[in-house]
């Protein structure tokens, strides 16, 4: 993809642009499957929020095949990934004062995830 130059910014935003690609590239996980977010601090731009760096949660969906703003910002390339929704407890990211029917979906590209050893759901 070449360089978006400020005299194409206007015609872009009005016809709109998607950060979403052609699906071509299988899912390394499905709904149910348990996953840990990596704990890492990348220099520079992510999309990985520091709170649910190295805690466990479960995917809820996949939602396609999306550029990784971690390597476009960086001018790296659009490096398409899956974006899949994530769900973790209230008590594996804030601790057992938690509420126990807390629930948050945190929207994760596949290089940020890990399989857990134990699989899927139960």
């Amino acid at each position: 993809m070449k360089r978006l130059e400020a005299d194409q910014v206007d015609a872009v935003l009005r016809r709109g642009a998607t950060a979403r690609r052609s699906d071509g590239q299988p899912p390394r996980f499905a709904r149910g499957d348990r996953v840990r977010v990596l704990n890492l601090h990348p220099y520079g731009h992510t999309r990985m929020p520091r709170y649910v760096r190295g805690r466990c949660g479960v995917v809820d969906r996949d939602h396609g095949l999306f550029v990784l703003p971690d390597s476009n910002a960086h001018g790296l390339g659009e490096c398409p990934q899956h974006v899949y929704s994530v769900r973790f407890t209230g008590v594996e990211l804030w601790g057992p004062e938690a509420p126990d029917a807390d629930r948050v979906h945190v929207d994760l590209w596949d290089c940020y995830l890990t399989a857990e050893p134990d699989g899927t759901e139960e």
